[in-house]
């Protein structure tokens, strides 16, 4: 993974995102998934309306960024978003500066919220007066506040961590607000981190880039879980086929060089690799030489054996028993 980042000299402080956000494979996965359920599906709604959800986070920290993103600072800093260094956390934004490092918790929940310290919990009276409880964002903030900073003390390092919750919109009115715990707006960002008082470098500059380099090479993609292993829907709900890219219809035809869509003629000689992308997403983290055939549309094992070894797929075992998985950290 290489480092994503972006120059911009403003009063010679430099600007730099080391990581911007992944593509997010669980969108990627619900859409997916849809297209593949017959209409009328009962869990159509429920797919939509997560997909309508993680759509709404993704928006809120695209919110952040490009607040950070046209934000003049006093102080060297770097930007990661989306950041795992272990698989046991995940921080939205983690701004690292030789003094100190905020993490910040982007929450999208529309409504009225009120934090609750105890027990902790979020929250939300809707519209029409009904309330959801959700997990408090200041528990997952301190959580990975205890997290990073064990993983900054394995490497030696100790700095002083900051941290707020940022509600994406000011639709999101908060009634209640937690005792400790600072809230924000996107755009309030910039002054809460130029109000941190003015420590003493902790870092030095070798240190500093050190670091950061150490938090993108421990990063970890986030890869979720299968839609049918997640929602339990049975594998028989989905069509099989593989998907035209011009007019979305399932159903291509294999020909010896190419697929052919047979509703508008478009030839894709790439249109297996998308359509086993979706099997890895919707159905299982593994596949075989029999469940690329029945997926694919395709009846000859050599055929499906060329495709699988084509494709750069970690494999185990041998002969009929050899299965493959999809690396997504590798960009295709």
């Amino acid at each position: 993974m290489g480092y994503d980042t972006i120059h911009v000299n403003l009063r010679e402080v430099f600007y730099i995102c080391i990581k911007s956000r992944d593509p997010s494979l669980k969108l990627e996965g619900l859409i997916s998934s849809q297209g593949r359920l017959p209409a009328g599906h009962p869990l159509l709604p429920v797919l939509a309306g997560k997909q309508s959800s993680v759509e709404a986070g993704i928006g809120g920290e695209d919110q952040v960024a490009e607040v950070l993103r046209t934000s003049s600072f006093s102080f060297n800093h770097h930007i990661f978003h989306d950041l795992s260094p272990t698989s046991d956390f995940q921080m939205d934004t983690f701004l690292l500066s030789p003094r100190f490092g905020v993490v910040l918790e982007v929450k999208n929940i529309g409504g009225i919220l009120e934090f609750k310290d105890n027990p902790p919990q979020l929250i939300r009276t809707r519209e029409d007066g009904h309330k959801d409880g959700f997990e408090s964002p200041v528990v997952q903030l301190e959580r990975n506040y205890e997290l990073l900073s064990d993983w900054l003390k394995s490497r030696n390092i100790k700095i002083p961590l900051y941290g707020a919750v940022v509600l994406s919109y000011p639709k999101q009115i908060v009634a209640v607000p937690p005792q400790r715990t600072k809230i924000l707006y996107p755009n309030l960002i910039p002054s809460y981190l130029k109000n941190i008082p003015s420590l003493e470098q902790k870092l030095d500059p070798d240190t500093f880039h050190w670091l950061s380099a150490e938090l993108l090479d421990s990063h970890q993609m986030y890869i979720p879980k299968p839609v049918c292993e997640t929602f339990h829907i049975p594998f028989s709900d989905f069509k099989t086929g593989v998907r035209c890219l011009k007019c979305h219809r399932i159903g291509m035809v294999k020909t010896p060089r190419t697929w052919v869509c047979p509703i508008c003629n478009t030839k894709d000689h790439l249109a297996h690799e998308r359509t086993l992308r979706e099997w890895f997403l919707i159905f299982k983290r593994s596949i075989t030489n029999r469940e690329c055939r029945e997926f694919l549309g395709v009846e000859d094992i050599y055929t499906a054996n060329r495709i699988l070894t084509s494709m750069n797929l970690l494999s185990e075992g041998k002969y009929r028993y050899r299965s493959y998985t999809m690396d997504f950290r590798l960009k295709r």
